[in-house]
């Protein structure tokens, strides 16, 4: 497949996910995981982010300040500001932005692998990586089965658990922070039920409509030298400087 036709096949699903997002579950759900990024980023300031989403930007609480949104093509792209490139190659250089987060696209992206390696790369060392996925083991992931044979977003997507993302980060040298799971509903197609978001978000169910997987790079400390004390010729009283004397 070609870059071009690449590019505009990732446009389409963008432009079909839109309709799901303006739904009152996409709204509900949307409203819930912008409620769990929250706290993560809006203390911190300036610096560079981006963000590669499905729904309506989820970084303007963040005092970043320049923050970048990613598209595949340029007609896709809201503003002019906007990083146009193939997602398993960002136009962007090693380690130059605090916060990364991608909103649903490792779920519809053939070389998920990739753009998630990409993303590592561009993460700075203090920075923050955050993927958001929708969870099999939700009220959505129980119908899915039967609703992904429609081709409609989003049961079209290749839905993984967060303990699966666990594994693809520990690949790129990432490790896992936290994961949060956000909106908890009765239905499907309904709201997030605010009694059991409450509950729900307290003691952190894995029962809810999607996850939040915040990463950070792992660490690598420095390897300890260990001091080696060796003389290479015997010691003698005389290289001391002292003398010795017999006495009767």
């Amino acid at each position: 497949m070609s870059n071009s036709t690449a590019a505009e096949t990732l446009a389409h699903t963008l432009l079909t996910s839109r309709a799901y997002w303006e739904t009152e579950a996409g709204k509900s759900l949307w409203d819930s995981q912008r409620a769990c990024l929250g706290p993560l980023v809006d203390s911190r300031c300036g610096g560079h982010s981006l963000e590669m989403g499905m729904g309506p930007a989820m970084m303007s609480m963040s005092g970043i300040a320049h923050r970048l949104q990613w598209a595949p093509t340029r007609a896709s792209a809201p503003s002019d500001q906007t990083l146009i490139c193939p997602p398993d190659r960002l136009a962007l250089p090693d380690s130059c932005l605090d916060v990364v987060v991608l909103h649903h696209w490792l779920e519809h992206l053939q070389d998920a692998h990739h753009a998630l390696q990409e993303a590592a790369r561009i993460t700075s060392d203090s920075g923050l990586l955050v993927l958001f996925g929708f969870n099999p083991m939700g009220v959505s992931g129980v119908v899915k089965q039967w609703r992904k044979r429609h081709g409609q977003y989003p049961w079209n997507g290749q839905w993984r658990t967060a303990s699966r993302m666990g594994d693809w980060l520990a690949f790129v040298d990432f490790e896992v922070e936290r994961v949060d799971y956000c909106c908890f509903r009765s239905w499907p197609g309904g709201r997030c039920v605010e009694h059991w978001e409450s509950l729900g978000r307290r003691y952190n169910c894995p029962l809810g409509e999607s996850y939040m997987v915040l990463a950070k790079r792992r660490q690598r400390h420095a390897p300890k030298q260990r001091i080696k004390f060796g003389l290479k010729a015997p010691v003698t009283a005389s290289s001391l400087g002292a003398t010795r004397t017999n006495s009767r």
